[in-house]
């Protein structure tokens, strides 16, 4: 791909509707309280970041957005409609989130043309509407090469390929990337940002992305937000962030730049 990271930035959006909203949403657990009353929003195609330290609540956020846990209070929204309640397989399935964990995320050993079956035959229904749909997944992730080596011999770059390859099999609308760039070279960690941004501007879909990284995830998303403490202390694009006293004091620390 020759996609410049992050040529522009979106700042505005034409239509206000995000594709994802949380409302006031507090999550406990037992008598430990992880985040407190969180309101935010991510617009549809943009691509958001989450930043914070360890134990800040960002994987919490993310298991209740996708259903895994359901918030101790408030609501969370996906295309204006409350999925508070709604079990995970159906807001995988009727509003389009895929979800790529830091660790896993495909069958060891299964062969990439494998992992990429296997979904492909829980989503879609006709044979060749299946082939058509995997073969250009292989084209599209570049993945010609490694066709039929299994999973557990590819390298970090390859796997996160596959396994972002294995969430775009359905009708995807939403995605979210929990530590995508960790444990990558230089060179992978450019082409997994190449691929997110290729999936907002040519896919239209919204990502939201947390990782330690944080050059790496500033430099490939639209805007991003701190959480400290179970609370979001700053948000704007990466430019102002880094200049957010609030960000700085909570996670930055003085003279980091981008």
């Amino acid at each position: 791909m020759s996609i410049l990271i992050k040529k522009f930035r979106i700042k505005s959006f034409k239509e206000e509707r995000p594709a994802i909203e949380l409302r006031d949403v507090t999550i406990s657990y037992g008598t430990r309280q992880i985040v407190e009353k969180l309101n935010f929003s991510i617009q549809k195609s943009e691509i958001s970041g989450l930043l914070g330290p360890n134990g800040a609540g960002k994987s919490s956020i993310y298991h209740s957005i996708i259903g895994l846990i359901k918030p101790t209070y408030g609501k969370i929204f996906i295309d204006d409609t409350d999925v508070t309640n709604v079990p995970t397989h159906l807001r995988c399935s009727k509003f389009g989130i895929s979800w790529v964990p830091q660790y896993g995320g495909s069958w060891s050993d299964l062969s990439v043309y494998d992992n990429l079956m296997a979904i492909a035959e829980l989503h879609i229904s006709h044979k060749e509407e299946r082939l058509n749909k995997i073969n250009n997944l292989i084209r599209k992730f570049e993945l010609q090469n490694v066709i039929k080596l299994k999973s557990k011999f590819l390298s970090g770059g390859q796997v996160r390929k596959l396994t972002l390859a294995m969430a775009m099999v359905k009708n995807t609308k939403i995605l979210i990337l929990d530590e995508p760039f960790a444990a990558l070279d230089p060179q992978s960690v450019r082409m997994i940002q190449q691929i997110i941004v290729s999936l907002q501007m040519f896919d239209r879909i919204s990502v939201t992305i947390s990782d330690h990284s944080s050059r790496d995830l500033l430099g490939c998303v639209d805007s991003a937000m701190v959480l400290s403490e179970g609370k979001i202390v700053a948000k704007g694009t990466p430019q102002e962030l880094v200049k957010d006293t609030k960000a700085i004091e909570a996670y930055f620390g003085e003279g980091y730049k981008i």
